[in-house]
């Protein structure tokens, strides 16, 4: 059951001005955005992480280095350690791109986003579907699990840092919400999401989290573990696979 920590980029100097950056080059973070990206890379420092994934865009791949430079302990280049994927770059917002907020929410187009997001193709060279945007990050999401699962097993841990409409797509499919209902998810820079991916469903075990511990993602002694999965007949039992893919009827005592 591998585990997605999903990570919005920091703040940048596009959303301190109200742009829609989409993929305009060279949007970094800014002041803010950088000290965003160290609290969260020390937060998180010690979970263990199979992979750390970035869309190409420097903002993500800022954050990511952030990331990666503090699990190693030292100043590291930009994507050093981090591997870059396309399919969880920004949506193409084509003619909406670099404009700004305020004179979006003008447009004719602007309700339709608000509220029937899955019809939405952004107008002119390169506009893209919202439905395609999710199609090919989830279809991201699933690689990876599958690929890292199958390298370091099915309690993998990776991080992806994305931008916070490609976030807010995954969630609505990891919920198994209509993309329509994606607007009521919140996704604020340089947020934790967290979600499980089992062999009947996903569980969103955080959402837009900016603060707190993150002991329930640090896995348990491997001898706490091994003891309480032993004295089971070989294969999965119907015990064990409650255990860790059924939801918890009650809602559970939560992490230890």
């Amino acid at each position: 059951m591998a585990t997605l920590l999903l990570v919005r980029h920091g703040r940048t100097t596009a959303n301190s001005s109200g742009v829609l950056a989409g993929w305009t080059p060279g949007v970094r973070l800014d002041e803010r955005g950088r000290e965003q990206a160290a609290a969260l890379a020390r937060r998180i420092a010690d979970v263990p992480l199979a992979a750390v994934v970035s869309s190409p865009l420097e903002r993500c791949r800022e954050t990511s280095a952030e990331i990666a430079a503090v699990r190693e302990g030292t100043k590291l280049a930009l994507d050093a350690g981090v591997q870059v994927d396309d399919r969880v770059g920004e949506c193409r917002y084509g003619d909406w791109t670099g404009r700004e907020i305020k004179t979006l929410v003008k447009d004719p187009l602007w309700p339709v986003v608000q509220n029937h997001p899955s019809a939405v193709v952004f107008p002119g060279e390169g506009g893209e579907a919202l439905r395609d945007t999710q199609a090919r990050a989830v279809a991201a999401v699933r690689d990876w699990n599958a690929r890292l699962e199958a390298e370091h097993g099915p309690e993998a841990q990776y991080l992806m840092c994305s931008h916070g409409d490609v976030i807010k797509a995954i969630v609505a499919d990891a919920l198994g919400l209509h993309l329509d209902l994606f607007q009521r998810i919140m996704v604020d820079p340089c947020s934790l999401t967290v979600v499980r991916y089992g062999t009947m469903r996903p569980f969103v075990a955080r959402l837009n989290d900016t603060g707190g511990g993150v002991e329930g993602l640090i896995p348990a002694p491997k001898r706490r573990r091994a003891k309480a999965s032993s004295g089971g007949k070989s294969g999965v039992s119907r015990k064990s696979a409650a255990a860790t893919d059924d939801a918890v009827v009650g809602g559970g005592a939560g992490a230890p």
